[in-house]
């Protein structure tokens, strides 16, 4: 496999000849991102003109780039990294690996049964040790654990953590980890049979380097909400673009706490799960910064639970934002040594902007167009939309292959899908926008 030929870096941190497969392919990436870049800059030449009458030359360009140029090269870039990606295959290796899955639990009596269900019934060759971390539940999820544990033949520790933080519940379990490997998983998530077995392949087939591996995530109750039914969408197109793309250069940003498995020396080199909101995204951007590499398995499939109300997603995003913020925050990009990580850690920083544009000119702009004013949202702007259409287009076919390899049948709600082309960004940008805002003046924190 390509991630056994990475090989350590040299001493003036440039890459070997054995980095050259991906390093090619982020070279071409870049050159024609950039060159898409180069070519909107030059197309968009009237509307800037038309624009800066009204709000001065400078001005034009900053709300151009952010309504435009910024989203179109990173839209290119992804597209032409996915157009050069193998095809959806599932791992052939079969590891008999010790693992370790740490589950963090406050108040899970409803789905940690079923949860602990799922893992009885993985394909695994390997000692399966579950420790499940109470922190502070007031319900049955103790009981149900136990009882649920002993019916299906587990090995489970239940262990007590009273002061709240996930954190403190993963880290308190970190302690009594003495295996290789060992995964973290939600409590309200479901993995699928082959789940395991796929995760613990890419790790054991990868470089020592590499620190962690995301698992893929589908949304469990995709038959709920309307707004349920939109996420499932994203989870399937979107999230799932973004972390194969971003696993092609060894790059992924987060290795989710709900279903990802690490290397156990790694994680207690970095210090454990750090006191923060997103403190997946933190102990993944300290992986960079210790020289470690983070990938994504996309066969390694686990079903989440989503927000279905407007109010549990919005304190959902707000987290999120916040998260990536805290990560910019404890982890300076600019001094992470690898250079497809540093761009992607990079790239966060204008994400905050993308968001500021999109809310207060994207939103707006659509509005004076549809009374005939083209100012803001013209045929330019427009341009975006293809690229990510052929992005969502080529995933769909990627992800039906390979979900039809697991024997994964979704029907999907179109109504879903039209909401999450057309409406999703529209309601989450403003929400990740005040997630920024609340991170920088440091509100209460949420344990989940």
């Amino acid at each position: 496999m390509q991630n056994k030929l990475i090989t350590n870096r040299i001493h003036d941190n440039q890459l070997t000849r054995a980095d050259v497969p991906y390093v090619g392919k982020f070279r071409i990436s870049q050159m024609v991102a950039i060159g898409w870049l180069l070519f909107v800059i030059w197309l968009s030449q009237p509307w800037i003109h038309q624009l800066s009458q009204s709000t001065g030359m400078i001005a034009a360009y900053l709300i151009i780039a952010g309504i435009a140029y910024l989203p179109g090269y990173i839209s290119a870039f992804t597209l032409t990294s996915l157009l050069m990606d193998k095809k959806a295959k599932l791992p052939t290796e079969n590891p008999s690996i010790p693992i370790t899955i740490l589950i963090a639990a406050r108040n899970e009596e409803m789905g940690i049964g079923e949860t602990l269900e799922h893992i009885a019934r993985q394909e695994y060759l390997g000692h399966i040790k579950i420790i499940l971390i109470d922190n502070g539940s007031t319900d049955g999820t103790v009981v149900t654990a136990r009882q649920t544990a002993e019916r299906m033949g587990l090995s489970l520790i239940i262990l007590h953590e009273e002061i709240p933080g996930k954190h403190n519940a993963l880290n308190r379990g970190l302690k009594e980890v003495n295996t290789p490997y060992l995964i973290t998983l939600d409590a309200d998530t479901f993995l699928h049979p082959l789940a395991i077995r796929f995760l613990a392949a890419k790790l054991q087939s990868s470089s020592p380097d590499v620190h962690a591996v995301a698992g893929s995530l589908l949304v469990q109750n995709n038959r709920g909400s309307f707004l349920a039914r939109i996420q499932e969408w994203e989870y399937y197109l979107s999230i799932a673009s973004i972390k194969r793309m971003q696993s092609i250069y060894q790059s992924t940003l987060v290795a989710q706490g709900a279903f990802s498995i690490f290397r156990s020396n790694a994680v207690k080199a970095a210090g454990g799960w750090p006191d923060s909101i997103g403190e997946d995204i933190v102990l993944t951007w300290k992986f960079f910064e210790n020289h470690g590499r983070v990938c994504f398995e996309p066969a390694a499939i686990a079903f989440t639970e989503v927000p279905e109300s407007f109010v549990h997603l919005i304190r959902q995003r707000k987290r999120w934002a916040r998260g990536m913020i805290e990560a910019l925050k404890q982890v300076s990009p600019w001094k992470i040594q690898n250079p497809t990580s540093r761009f992607f850690t990079g790239l966060d920083l204008v994400v905050p902007y993308i968001d500021l544009a999109y809310t207060f000119i994207w939103i707006p702009g659509l509005v004076l167009c549809a009374f005939g004013y083209y100012g803001v949202v013209g045929p330019n702007a427009i341009l975006v939309l293809p690229v990510t259409l052929i992005i969502f287009y080529l995933l769909n076919l990627y992800q039906k292959r390979l979900l039809g390899q697991l024997g994964i049948h979704q029907k999907k709600s179109f109504v879903g899908l039209l909401g999450f082309i057309f409406l999703f960004q529209m309601i989450i940008a403003p929400v990740a926008l005040s997630g920024y805002v609340e991170e920088i003046f440091k509100q209460k924190r949420v344990w989940k």
